[in-house]
Formats: C-alpha cells, structure tokens, sequence
C-alpha cells in the first residue's frame, strides 16, 4: 500500500478472444448483413454471430478453397478465394477466384454464389513461379477502384486490378506488380491520405509454436511502393509491427478493417493457438489504434476496478456521495515542518465498510470529481456473456457492492442498489483510434437513440450523442 503505481489499460492483459465457437483459420474480413455478422475461413468454413461476440458455426460456402475475403460493393458481396497454392501438391501452382453473391444469409431466397464453374479467374502462379497465387485480400478505394492482393512467402506478393461491376480482372495494369516479399495473407485499407499493405509474418500453421504476426507499409499510391516507419520497402522485406503474440495467445495472422463509425474501428484476425481453448485457431477482434500515423491493435478493457477518467480534464467518474473526512495523517505540525523527529505510519486507504453506511439506499446519482482513491471513485468492470462487435458488454458497479451504473428514461445517469442485468445496466466500452474509450448503454429506457457516457463541464457527467471529436465523449480507464 505503500507506493501506488499508474498502470494504463494498453499494459495489462485484456479479453481478446470472441466466445461460443469461434474456431476458424484465415478468416475473411467480417461482413455484416441484414443484422448479423459473418465470416469464412480455408475451406469455406463459416461463423455466424447475432451480436459480434458470441459466435457460432455458420453455412459452408461449397467449394472455396483457402484464405477467402468479402468486401461489400453496393447491394451485393464480392468473394475471392484460392482454389489451390500454399504449396499443395508439391508446387506452388494457384488461381485466385472471385463470384459476387446477392445475400449471405442463407434463409434468404436470395442466398447463393454461382457454382464453380461460373466464378472468374483473376490471378494465377505456375507451379515454379516466384509468386504463390493464394490468400486474397481486397480493397476498394475512395476513388471507386478495386484492388486484390495475393501471394505468399514463396516469392513476391502481387496485385491487380479488378473491375467493381464484374469481379473480373481489368486491363489497366501490363501485369501484376509485386509489392512485398517475406509475408503472406495480405490485404490493404485506406487511411487520411495512405494506402498501408498489411501482411502476415512469421510461421505459419505449427499451433502454439507459430510465429505469425501481423506488420505494415504505406503508400501514397494503392500500387505502392509501400514503405515502413523506418524507411525499409516491403518489397525488401519491410514491415512495420501492427500485432504479435499476446498472453495466451499466438499467431496473429489474416487481418481485416471494419469501420463501425467515425473514430471507431476494429481488426479481425485469427490467433493461431488460443491457449485458453485447447490451442485451437479461433477468431479475434480488437481495436485499431493509430499512432503517429501508423494502425496497432489496440486493447478491450480487462474485468478489473479501474479508476474512470475524464479525458477531459482527468477527474474521476464517482458516485455522488458525501464526502467523508479521515481521521489521523500528520496535522499542521507535520506539514510545515515540525514533526521531524515522529516515526512514520502507514495511513490505511478508506475502506467500503467506512463510508457506505452514509450512503442513500436507493437510486443515487453520478458525477466526476479529482480522484482520491476512495471506495465512492472505484469501479468494477465484469465481463457478460454478449455484446458487440468485437467486445463484450460490461456491468459495471462499485467495487465491493452490487451498485450498478444505469442509463434513465431521462438520458441521465444514476446507480441502482443492485445489478439485474436489464439492458440498461450493460455498457459496451470501445477503445477509439486516439486510444481512449467510448462507454455506451446497450439501451436506454424509452428510446432507441443510440448515446454514450458524456463530461458536462469539470464536474458533471451524462448521457449524449457520441461525437469523435469532442472530448467530452472519451474516457480512460486507470489501474492502481
């Protein structure tokens, strides 16, 4: 108790892995439709999820071959695949493959993609070729043009052009271009004025001992070339760190980009080998932080009492309570200089049992006030079992108690004596891509407007709509 070290959120462990049965290998980036969320791995393996945490098998997609990606274009879903490569039967012979479907779901009468022999050829290597046909990754530009990336470690990475209407392969390249070596299952996005090509390093498919992760370039241009924070070409074997392993998990590989809103993005990937699920290759979705111009993964926040911080000014979220004085310290004499000869005493913190005695007993408001590590000002986060893409709700009550943070009828806050599990007492909490965190009630009782915990001033906190350039819509969350 003696000396009390800040420890940020992005240093502690976190939950990262998606639950139910997330089991899959080179996932495509996740999709959305009709209100439900999918993915397919090698294979054409699916998962679906209602909420984008909870995730179970999903519809196979007959005859996909490995690493598919899905991009939306309009009113329909353009899918690209390999139908070989990676190696299988000896060589390093693959096709890259693409089909657009109306639907994905398949209670839809309009769920389907055109049998095999109907889907078009974009791209493809020979069996000693020094480019391996295989792992798609599209992109569609701000300008409307359609990328795809391919390849693997056995030779360059390669792109082209494809066209937004077809799916098939334009002419507005002589040939590929080759953007990258010593990487795989690449893809690439867009962000404020850079193309960055993102790509998978390290070993692949050996579960605990894979080494896969996850690095980037950027360019000005989508054919490239794209260059690392330090100068090196990806062409050479640059790359700049997006995602290694992490505590219980390895293998980060297959990375896609939703966008959920301005501010607010998250990666999906697999983990190789999910220590916490017998080693099995499960889906992942984090948060994209960018730093100084380059994407990271960022952290959800980790079950834990956490001091919640006003980005603000740095004053504390806390239950609006009395202030109750401490007795004992050094009084005047120590504070100005007398006293010197008194031995020192550990000054206990105020504990629950000192002060919530004092407390109302029913509803009692919120509001934010510089922290003093007291039992009003500490928060206990525990993880449920739903939520949204990428992270689970929270409840969210005062450490040591059943006292719950609740939305109102009213769009304000308040704290009821006991946590019931209504959707107003469950708080999705997303990092943003400046590293701090959005908190928004599931529902709020009366409405379906969509709104986020919110600073009002130095000292009083609400509800309102989330607005990525204010600050009075981010918060951090502190461990001591």
């Amino acid at each position: 108790m003696g000396l009390v070290a800040l420890v940020s959120v992005s240093m502690s462990e976190t939950v990262m892995a998606q639950i139910g049965a997330p089991f899959i290998h080179d996932p495509a980036t996740i999709a959305e439709c009709d209100g439900k969320y999918y993915t397919w791995g090698t294979g054409g393996s699916g998962l679906v999820s209602e909420d984008g945490w909870v995730w179970t098998s999903g519809e196979r997609i007959p005859n996909v071959g490995a690493a598919p990606d899905m991009i939306k274009i309009g009113d329909r879903y353009l899918l690209a695949y390999s139908t070989t490569g990676g190696g299988l039967g000896g060589g390093h012979a693959g096709t890259i493959v693409t089909c657009f479907g109306k639907t994905l779901d398949p209670k839809s009468p309009d769920y389907g993609f055109p049998p095999a022999a109907e889907r078009i050829t974009v791209a493809h290597s020979e069996v000693d070729e020094d480019c391996d046909a295989i792992d798609a990754g599209l992109i569609m530009t701000p300008e409307g043009r359609l990328f795809v990336t391919f390849g693997t470690y056995f030779g360059f990475i390669r792109m082209t052009e494809l066209d937004p209407k077809t799916g098939a392969r334009l002419d507005t390249l002589a040939e590929d271009i080759n953007i990258a070596v010593d990487c795989e299952a690449t893809t690439m996005i867009y962000h404020d004025g850079y193309y960055y090509l993102l790509g998978t390093h390290g070993t692949c498919c050996d579960g605990i001992n894979s080494t896969y992760n996850i690095v980037c370039g950027r360019s000005t241009s989508p054919t490239g070339p794209f260059i690392d924070n330090v100068g090196r070409d990806m062409v050479e074997g640059g790359g700049k760190m997006v995602l290694g392993a992490r505590d219980g998990y390895t293998g980060a590989g297959h990375f896609g980009r939703t966008i959920i809103e301005d501010g607010v993005e998250k990666m999906s990937f697999h983990w190789e080998a999910d220590y916490y699920q017998s080693g099995r290759s499960t889906l992942a979705i984090l948060p994209i932080v960018w730093r100084n111009g380059w994407p990271e993964a960022g952290y959800n926040v980790k079950p834990g009492v956490y001091e919640i911080e006003s980005e603000r000014r740095g004053y504390a979220l806390e239950l609006a309570t009395e202030y109750v004085r401490m007795a004992g310290g050094r009084g005047m004499g120590g504070m100005f200089g007398g006293g010197q000869q008194q031995a020192n005493t550990t000054i206990p913190f105020q504990k629950l049992e000192d002060v919530i005695g004092n407390w109302p007993k029913g509803n009692i408001d919120v509001r934010v006030f510089d922290y003093q590590f007291r039992p009003n000002q500490k928060w206990e986060l525990v993880a449920m079992d739903e939520g949204t893409l990428g992270t689970p709700y929270y409840k969210i009550v005062i450490a040591g108690t059943n006292r719950a943070l609740a939305a109102t009828a009213g769009k304000e806050l308040t704290t009821v004596p006991e946590f019931t599990g209504a959707p107003e007492q469950l708080w999705s909490i997303d990092q943003l891509i400046d590293g701090t965190y959005r908190i928004c009630p599931k529902a709020v009782p009366g409405t379906d407007e969509k709104v986020c915990l919110i600073s009002i001033g130095d000292s009083n906190a609400s509800l309102g709509k989330f607005d990525f350039n204010d600050v009075n819509c981010k918060w951090n969350f502190r461990q001591y």
